[in-house]
């Protein structure tokens, strides 16, 4: 087996000191632009591996950072992701994920092996019943925590989303403004702070319109395209007859589409829908569809900036930082039929 490379390598292999070599393999500022693309090249040369773990006995950081969320198989998360990564990147961290499909025990088992890792720090969008001091365990071991998508109730660190309230209030208040009166919500759960707030902001909408909120027209539950669909049956079944609905998320709202087309009706033209976070397939949708930018880029950005700066010792206030949501208006909603 042959010597493994070191710096020392390198350094001498140039004619530059081992400091040298280093700082440019950090892409510091403090050596020239050429110097360090010729100390990269030769480094690849060489076949030199960076040792992470000697650098975190050096400096007390490991690089990596955790990242869990509910279902990266779900757009909305993976879209947060690639904000995440990008932002991860100009600062040469590397994150680790994992889904927790709302399991408590397998969120924690997470955190617990992040900090057997010396990881340094996580970004978590927590899952259903998360207990406060899960959250703790991180933040008391030097490991700070940052939360995406969803709060946690008397838990005051940085946490970044949309202003769910206020989304669902747009897309109810666009269809108000279309002459609909009975109004669906299909999906989500009050388990979590984004179902609370998007419900409150659908009645909300209705109360200032003078539209009586009848629970019967909310149909819970529904989170991915499959359930939207099957969601349809139960939707079309109603006895109020909704001429529209406000879905809680693009893919219950392509669902449902998909299951009021099979069963015979026109989607955008007999009856109206809007979902929630305009992933990319919203856009393409037959028929395209009405939607809520929920700014996902935006959460992922700020939340892996928020942690980068902490690592750096900032001292910035924790607390709810919400992103604005805004219209996209599109073919599955139209005025009432008289």
């Amino acid at each position: 087996m042959g010597q493994k490379v070191k710096l020392s390598t390198i350094a001498e292999s140039l004619g530059l000191s081992t400091a040298t070599v280093s700082l440019a393999l950090r892409d510091s500022p403090l050596v020239a632009d050429a110097t360090r693309v010729k100390i990269k090249d030769q480094a690849l040369a060489l076949g030199y591996i960076y040792n992470r773990r000697a650098a975190s006995l050096r400096t007390s950081r490991s690089g990596i950072v955790g990242v869990v969320v509910h279902d990266i198989m779900n757009p909305f998360y993976a879209e947060i992701l690639r904000a995440i990564e990008s932002e991860l990147d100009r600062s040469r961290q590397t994150f680790i994920l994992s889904n927790h499909y709302d399991s408590v025990d397998k969120q924690r088992n997470f955190i617990e092996t992040l900090l057997q890792l010396g990881g340094d720090g996580v970004i978590m969008s927590p899952a259903i019943g998360t207990p406060e001091s899960d959250v703790r365990l991180a933040e008391d071991n030097n490991m700070p925590a940052i939360l995406i998508a969803r709060s946690i109730d008397n838990v005051s660190l940085p946490t970044y989303r949309g202003d769910d309230a206020y989304g669902i209030a747009l897309a109810t208040n666009h269809l108000i403004g279309l002459g609909h009166r009975c109004i669906a919500m299909v999906g989500g759960t009050d388990q979590t702070s984004t179902g609370l707030h998007r419900y409150a902001g659908y009645v909300e909408a209705l109360e200032k319109a003078n539209i009586e909120v009848d629970p019967n027209l909310r149909i819970p539950g529904p989170r991915t395209k499959q359930a939207g669909f099957e969601a349809a049956v139960n939707f079309l079944s109603l006895p109020q007859k909704p001429t529209a609905a406000v879905c809680w998320n693009d893919l219950v709202a392509i669902g449902l589409m998909n299951g009021i087309a099979r069963a015979g009706l026109i989607p955008g033209k007999d009856i109206s829908v809007t979902g929630y976070d305009d992933l990319e397939e919203a856009s393409i949708a037959t028929p395209s569809l009405t939607t809520v930018w929920n700014g996902q880029a935006e959460v992922g950005r700020m939340a892996a900036r928020a942690l980068l700066d902490k690592l750096n010792g900032s001292t910035e206030a924790d607390g709810l930082h919400l992103i604005k949501p805004e219209m996209r208006i599109r073919q599955s909603t139209t005025p009432l039929k008289k």
